[in-house]
């Protein structure tokens, strides 16, 4: 049974009954006078991927960065495997599990694949780098989730292509010990063959385990890879549940009115999955 940071493949897939790796509830956010989140509830199985969508200025982004404490919420409370956290930082956020790859991937074009998984992380030996223990689990890490699109871990991130890019920050983020993979538009810009490669991964990322919340305005991806689907409008969260309780249309009438068929969301109740 391979193991990604200790998480079993075929691991639990959150299912009925089982607690969500991390709850939200209650989430506020002001930015002075503004306020861009109203009372949030937001669930994230383990095993599971959740779609976030929403329009342009729906609160996606704010709420991302609320989970990877690059924003602290102004209410609410926040439980992670059950017990409840206060994220103050993104070193909370990562000691707790919790690593975002931004769309702008935040890589150094100018270092080696190993070098980009290791920035700011590097492990030492005797006072030295230590390139030999960094190459190996950059190495291990990147075969695990079968990413064998590139040539070699010690070329230059400027020589990727945009799928092969994604693949390694993907990778340098389920590197550390990681149970929850925030990915902000995954697959923006990339060609056709490209975005199969990084949905292939998430789906990866969800049967080794790990709860994975995809932040996408390509409904064609999130239907693609999402076991859950929850919608932002306006700041507030108004549908959330299984993929099967939804389609494309009535997903684009909550991002756009908050509402579908003039109603809001009614999760089927024998789900289980909130």
């Amino acid at each position: 049974m391979t193991e990604v940071n200790g998480a079993p493949e075929g691991a639990s897939r959150g299912g009925d009954g089982a607690e969500p790796l991390l709850k939200l509830r209650g989430i506020d956010k002001h930015f002075g006078p503004v306020q861009a989140l109203y009372g949030v509830n937001l669930d994230l199985p383990a095993g599971q991927v959740t779609g976030l969508c929403g329009d342009n200025g729906a609160g996606k982004s704010v709420l991302t960065r609320c989970i990877a404490g690059a924003h602290q919420p102004d209410h609410g409370e926040i439980f992670f495997e059950g017990k409840p956290v206060h994220i103050r930082s993104t070193r909370d956020a990562s000691a707790l599990g919790v690593e975002t790859v931004y769309q702008d991937l935040a890589l150094a074009d100018n270092l080696d694949i190993v070098q980009n998984m290791f920035l700011g992380r590097e492990r030492l030996r005797y006072g030295l780098l230590d390139e030999d223990s960094m190459e190996l689990q950059a190495a291990e890490t990147l075969s695990t989730l079968r990413v064998t699109t590139v040539r070699s871990i010690r070329q230059p991130v400027a020589s990727l292509s945009g799928g092969q890019r994604q693949s390694v920050a993907v990778a340098k983020a389920v590197m550390w010990n990681s149970k929850l993979v925030l990915l902000d538009e995954p697959t923006a810009a990339l060609g056709v063959v490209q975005t199969r490669s990084v949905l292939d991964l998430i789906r990866r990322l969800r049967d080794h385990g790990l709860a994975v919340m995809v932040i996408s305005h390509n409904l064609n991806d999130v239907f693609e890879v999402a076991d859950r689907i929850a919608v932002l409008y306006l700041g507030r969260m108004v549908a959330e549940g299984p993929a099967s309780d939804f389609d494309r249309q009535s997903v684009v009438e909550y991002m756009t009115t908050g509402a579908a068929n003039g109603r809001p969301h009614e999760p089927a109740a024998a789900s289980g999955k909130g």
